[in-house]
């Protein structure tokens, strides 16, 4: 049974920073690409970064393209989110998910197929 764990969230100033960690049991963590995604309130789900199966690849959305960074340790099962900079539209549950392959599709968001409960990160204003 896949497990997906994601920790580190909590609350923070705005521009003040956060690292999130995420670690899988039940698959091959190196084989499959990564990715992070978010949902604030009242708001869809949205792609936040995938990362290739060794770190190769990253991919970010626009709105946090320059104050996030992805990475991973394959050798220990672990998929990192740093945050920095953050800003009161960062606040969301953030979810760390398995895709379905080694590299990120061509729409970096989709074919995601195990997912995690999710940690909440609040920034304050």
């Amino acid at each position: 049974q896949v497990q997906v764990t994601e920790s580190g969230g909590g609350l923070v100033e705005t521009g003040g920073s956060l690292t999130l960690t995420c670690t899988t049991s039940g698959l091959t963590f190196g084989d499959h690409a990564m990715g992070w995604f978010r949902q604030g309130p009242g708001k869809e789900r949205e792609g936040v970064s995938c990362i290739s199966w060794s770190g190769g690849h990253t991919y970010y959305s626009d709105s946090v393209k320059g104050r996030f960074i992805v990475s991973r340790q394959n050798a220990k099962n672990t998929l990192y989110l740093q945050m920095n900079d953050l800003k009161p539209d960062d606040t969301a549950m953030y979810i760390c998910a398995a895709h379905a392959g080694l590299y990120c599709s061509r729409s970096w968001w989709e074919d995601f197929d195990s997912w995690g409960q999710g940690t909440q990160v609040t920034v304050s204003s």
